[in-house]
């Protein structure tokens, strides 16, 4: 009996990555050997679902059936790759995961272009650059609500809200806390045709979301600065009926913490750092 080896598949570093989320050293080290490995596109700055099938055998299955950069044989799969990119927000590695989104690997920061479609509408996989014909290289196909679009919204409340907004503290009361993963450019655009940015009264660097898709939060940015799983230094939180609390520090009371999950007491939050 002989055993044999399979060629890479990005599924694996990215099941490895939930398993060492803790370890953001083993999780760095991982990435740093799935950039340089036989499973990135290095014309398209993405990810092969696999690495080349070239001379593996028909019993591997019906991926051996598609040519090269198509579908399952070495083509880039959306769900698979924003699978991935999500374990690399859950373990922390802020640049290496904004750096992989700008640097094209996701929606909307592809080219149009060659994408060929909406830049807001998910395709089951593109084709990648070993793909023999170059016209389709890089186009996605199949648009669809793949579970892409379950995997950006993970990765949107990261950013924005954090991983866990809500928690019990060693007293057992209910505490709420706003801890995004926002880089400096999202405050401030840095193409120059841009609009330009969002300032508060004070001259901050301001970015604004909803969070449960009805209270506007503010995030008032005093250094320009990323702001990386780091908690606010202190919030305004206004009710319906103008009231304003402030609270210092990072965490809020349970009081009005239950006011905000109950969301309809609330009229706005502004998170100062």
């Amino acid at each position: 009996m002989a055993v044999g080896r399979f060629p890479l598949f990005l599924e694996g570093p990215t099941r490895y990555f939930k398993t060492v989320n803790e370890d953001k050293a083993a999780i760095s080290t991982m990435y740093d050997k799935v950039k340089v490995s036989g499973l990135r596109d290095k014309d398209l700055n993405m990810y092969y679902v696999s690495a080349t099938l070239k001379g593996q055998s028909y019993d591997m299955g019906r991926m051996m059936a598609f040519t090269p950069g198509w579908l399952e044989n070495q083509s880039i799969w959306m769900h698979m790759s924003y699978k991935y990119y999500l374990e690399l927000l859950r373990g922390k590695l802020y640049t290496q995961f904004f750096s992989e989104m700008r640097g094209g690997g996701m929606l909307p920061f592809m080219d149009p272009v060659q994408y060929g479609r909406s830049l807001m509408e998910c395709s089951s996989f593109l084709a990648s650059s070993v793909f023999p014909d170059p016209s389709d290289r890089g186009r996605g196909f199949s648009a669809r609500l793949s579970g892409s679009t379950a995997e950006f919204l993970s990765i949107w409340k990261i950013i924005f809200i954090g991983s866990n907004p809500y928690f019990v503290d060693e007293g057992g009361d209910l505490k709420f806390t706003l801890k995004p993963a926002i880089p400096a450019w999202m405050f401030k655009d840095d193409d120059a045709n841009a609009a330009d940015p969002t300032y508060d009264e004070h001259g901050f660097l301001t970015v604004s979301f909803k969070l449960f898709a009805h209270i506007p939060v503010t995030y008032h940015n005093s250094k320009g600065v990323d702001l990386f799983d780091v908690s606010p230094t202190g919030y305004k939180v206004t009710m319906q009926d103008g009231t304003e609390n402030l609270v210092e520090g990072g965490v809020i009371s349970t009081d009005i913490a239950q006011k905000i999950r109950r969301i309809w007491d609330v009229k706005s939050i502004d998170a100062y750092f």
